[in-house]
């Protein structure tokens, strides 16, 4: 009786954890909407039928580089080979020259770790 008892009070403890960590995402991904909003919708569209002075973003986590269609990358970019990981959308918004030399956007850092996680969370909603 007893070993039922704690089996139970385990799954409910797990159990309640889960709306916490569904509200701590939909945090991570509204502070990224505001970081999105003040770095980076200046030239990114949102709108998968639509670029801006750089490409649209919308579904950019586990997509190579360079690959939206009616946009005229760099050649470097063109020749990354790159996907945009989570990993690698981190070393971007960090320094994307480093990541990719020659690239045509200009350099908008974000180095806090947070900030970054937070875009990146709101970056992976987008699908």
């Amino acid at each position: 009786m007893k070993t039922i008892l704690l089996a139970s009070l385990a799954l409910s403890s797990a159990l309640a954890v889960v709306p916490s960590v569904q509200a701590d995402e939909k945090a991570m991904e509204a502070a990224g909407h505001q970081l999105f909003a003040h770095h980076c919708a200046a030239c990114h569209s949102l709108d998968t039928s639509e670029n801006a002075f750089g490409p649209s973003l919308f579904g950019v986590v586990g997509r190579p580089a360079a690959s939206v269609p009616r946009f005229a990358y760099s050649k470097a970019m063109q020749a990354s080979g790159i996907t945009w990981t989570e990993d690698n959308l981190r070393k971007w918004i960090t320094d994307n020259e480093a990541l990719v030399p020659g690239t045509r956007m200009r350099h908008v850092a974000i180095s806090d770790p947070a900030e970054q996680d937070y875009l990146i969370s709101f970056l992976r909603s987008l699908k």
